[in-house]
């Protein structure tokens, strides 16, 4: 028996499951096909937020604020993640895995700390305007232009 149908024959339950996935989905597409609604009236193609036709355009221009706390959200989530993931293997890690955590806990404060320190986490108006006045007065005496 050549090599090829060994190998075909020893995984047999792969190609098997490919095979049902392949056509499940399939199945599922044409299920939809024919039982979907399919008229075609003025407004079918026109979203809709929550029942009401929406107004104006979908472009908003947003404060980098808000991709800033979106960023530390992810990035603090999938840090609770790993911890959630240590706590739950903690008697097969040992010592060594709580040195771990507690290391990895250490960096995450520290970077706080930072982010704190530097004020990336203020944005109060009266902290804007003071930082944008010192960083014009260091430009000006360094007789640099402002960034754009």
């Amino acid at each position: 028996m050549p090599t090829t149908i060994k190998m075909l024959a020893h995984q047999w339950g792969f190609i098997l499951f490919l095979v049902v996935a392949i056509c499940f989905c399939l199945l599922m597409l044409l299920v939809s096909w024919f039982l979907g609604s399919k008229t075609h009236g003025r407004y079918t193609n026109t979203p809709f937020e929550s029942g009401i036709a929406s107004v104006g355009s979908a472009r908003l221009r947003l404060s980098i604020k808000f991709y800033l706390i979106a960023m530390f959200f992810v990035i603090f989530d999938v840090e609770s993640l790993y911890l959630y993931a240590w706590a739950v293997s903690i008697r097969e890690v040992g010592w060594i895995g709580f040195i771990e955590a507690m290391l990895f806990i250490v960096i995450l404060l520290v970077s706080l700390f930072y982010l704190a320190r530097i004020r990336a986490l203020d944005w109060s108006p009266i902290y804007c305007k003071s930082h944008v006045y010192k960083t014009t007065n260091i430009h000006n005496i360094l007789g640099t232009k402002y960034p754009h």
